[in-house]
C-alpha cells in the first residue's frame, strides 16, 4: 500500500496498534489520527458526496474533509484527534454504525 505521508524524522517514538476498517495499523505517540492513517495508507475516508476517497485538505480542522468514525459510530476529525492505543476507526461510510449521517 502506498502511504501519503512518510516519516522523515521522529522515527524513535513509541508505537502502538490501532484498528482501521478491521485492519491493524501502527500509530506513534503524539500522532493525530490523520497522521496515523496517512503514514500507513493513501486515503482517509469515503466522500459523502461522491464515489471517491478523501485524504484531508486543510490539516487544521476548518474544512470538514477528515471526518472518520469510531466503531461505535462517533464522528471524529482525524486532523485534530490524537490517536490512542486500542482505537477502532471506520473510514468507509458503508461500514459506519447505524444512525451515522449521512448514509449512502
Amino acid at each position: 500500500m502506498n502511504q501519503r505521508f512518510v516519516r522523515l524524522a521522529e522515527t524513535g517514538r513509541k508505537t502502538f496498534p490501532i484498528t482501521v476498517d478491521g485492519v491493524t495499523r501502527e500509530a506513534a505517540e503524539g500522532d493525530t489520527l490523520m497522521v496515523a492513517l496517512l503514514t500507513s495508507g493513501s486515503t482517509l475516508r469515503d466522500s459523502e458526496f461522491g464515489d471517491g476517497r478523501r485524504a484531508g485538505f486543510c490539516l487544521m480542522g476548518a474544512c470538514q474533509d477528515c471526518w472518520v468514525w469510531t466503531a461505535q459510530g462517533e464522528r471524529l476529525r482525524a486532523c485534530s484527534t490524537q490517536a490512542a492505543p486500542g482505537m477502532s476507526i471506520v473510514t468507509r461510510l458503508a461500514d459506519a454504525g447505524e444512525g451515522v449521517w449521512p448514509r449512502a
